[in-house]
């Protein structure tokens, strides 16, 4: 169905294209939207200041390639998407792109803006041959509520445009705990005017989940049921389809481990437990000590520059365990940062939706330039009105659009359901992942029958409860859309598998 729904976006950017033929303003916004349409789903990663977006940004690339510290690169919107050779653009806000040197300092990459001033450039772009970069572009914007409101606003004009769609198929909103702040954002995204199309495409990260424990071994567990708590929320809920703990340094050091780092891991190991947990009370006990032998201030600064005590911690807990090799070590490390699951869960929110979220940006689009750009003669006016014809029609008719739709009311409004229908319909509309497996509560490697079975389980039930006269009238579209769901998911299923009688 997505493909079908992508193609009568791109059907309706040709009209388009013909109403507003000579109009070059307009041409360049179809032209945009046609791109993007084509293109990678676009996740913006945002976040108040110090919440450690481009740590966690680096994590997911697998590269030291978005600039960590407080300079003039991180108040600049930066955009990272695949290219077969590493460049950096330069996008000003007066005159034209031009190519930045590319080089690494320490494994980093360094970007060199010369005599240019963040204030005066629109953009960044980074091509990165990196295979995390395939599918997703991602986008890196400055601190929202800084002390400087040039650059909070340079993310608020991003993300939140007016008059126009929000650049951002998705946004992966990071913080430190939940805040006031952090709530008004997220109400601003999904809110936004052009982009009423009533859906929720947030997803919410505890980061710097280690230091919620202190940096203890067990800070995740810690952090994890605060993120459980704070899912529940209703000031959030509505807002998120989810909170996602993870430790962003480690997260990003364990993807980039060197050679060094597991060497002085191993020393640490080493060393007798007392003595080592003494060390590693404080950093500047662990830097200053002489322990553990050999091994120099340099290093030893480096390391927990770079992991951080907790996860020098869990990495010295992890060899002391048996892992002997850096590679096996560094996969464990992420693993246990909540990378892997952050990953599995934009996986399954967005990326296996990307096709119905790219239209749906694509329609917003067309919405606001009808909306803002006029049309001039009889004949444009017409087709303009047969145009927007069309793109309600396919809002209202496309299964995609009524599922994110839905989506966003039953958590918000409820759709007229129990709290326990409510929680099902959701799944089954993929608020947990739209592949059969998540939709249905099945395990991940069930065949065929034991879908089938399962869908139509579901199909059967709601059709009940469709049919039921007890049910709330408010509820009925929300049962014709489930059904729809489940339906779906028959029919995907290959005619060869048996049936079951």
């Amino acid at each position: 169905m997505n493909g079908q729904v992508v193609a009568e976006a791109a059907v309706l950017l040709q009209q388009a294209r013909q109403i507003y033929d000579g109009d070059a303003r307009a041409l360049a916004v179809i032209d945009d939207l046609a791109d993007r349409l084509d293109g990678p789903l676009r996740i913006a990663v945002a976040g108040m200041v110090k919440a450690g977006k481009s740590t966690l940004l680096n994590a997911v690339i697998g590269e030291e390639i978005a600039p960590t510290d407080a300079g003039e690169c991180t108040r600049i919107v930066t955009w990272y998407r695949y290219g077969a050779t590493p460049r950096v653009t330069l996008h000003p806000l007066a005159g034209e792109p031009r190519t930045l040197p590319v080089t690494r300092e320490d494994g980093r990459l360094v970007f060199q803006l010369g005599d240019i001033q963040a204030e005066d450039v629109d953009r960044l772009v980074v091509d990165w041959p990196a295979a995390s970069l395939r599918d997703l572009t991602l986008i890196d914007t400055p601190g929202i509520a800084s002390l400087s409101q040039d650059v909070s606003g340079r993310s608020t004009a991003f993300l939140l445009p007016e008059n126009a769609p929000s650049s951002a198929d998705a946004v992966i909103y990071l913080m430190r705990h939940l805040h006031a702040s952090d709530v008004r954002f997220l109400e601003s995204f999904k809110d936004n005017a052009a982009g009423k199309s009533g859906t929720v495409n947030a997803l919410a990260v505890l980061s710097r989940a280690d230091e919620i424990g202190a940096g203890r071994i067990d800070s995740l567990i810690s952090a994890a049921v605060i993120a459980d708590r704070y899912s529940r929320d209703q000031n959030l809920k509505p807002l998120a389809l989810g909170v996602v703990p993870v430790a962003g340094l480690l997260a990003q050091s364990s993807r980039t481990m060197r050679q060094t780092d597991f060497e002085v891991m191993v020393a640490l190991a080493g060393m007798d437990k007392a003595q080592r947990d003494k060390t590693l009370l404080s950093v500047d006990r662990f830097v200053r000590s002489p322990e553990p032998a050999g091994v120099e201030q340099g290093a030893k600064a480096s390391l927990v520059a770079r992991f951080g005590l907790f996860g020098i911690r869990l990495g010295v807990a992890l060899i002391n365990g048996g892992i002997s090799d850096p590679t096996n070590l560094a996969h464990e490390l992420a693993r246990r940062s909540g990378l892997g699951q952050l990953l599995q869960t934009v996986a399954a929110l967005f990326q296996t939706r990307a096709e119905a979220l790219k239209a749906r940006a694509a329609v917003v689009g067309l919405e606001a330039l009808l909306r803002t750009a006029g049309t001039a003669g009889a004949a444009a006016s017409g087709d303009a009105a047969r145009l927007l014809t069309a793109m309600e029609r396919l809002q209202a008719g496309a299964h995609e659009f009524r599922e994110l739709k839905l989506l966003a009311k039953l958590r918000t409004e409820g759709a007229g359901l129990t709290p326990e229908l409510a929680t099902e319909a959701e799944r089954l509309v993929g608020g947990r992942g739209t592949l059969p497996a998540h939709r249905l509560g099945v395990a991940q490697d069930a065949d065929d029958d034991a879908i089938s079975e399962a869908a139509r389980a579901s199909l059967n039930r709601w059709r009940l409860i469709a049919e039921n006269p007890l049910t709330e009238p408010s509820a009925l579209d929300a049962c014709r859309v489930v059904i729809r769901s489940c339906e779906g998911m028959l029919a995907a299923i290959p005619a060869a598998a048996p049936a079951r009688s």
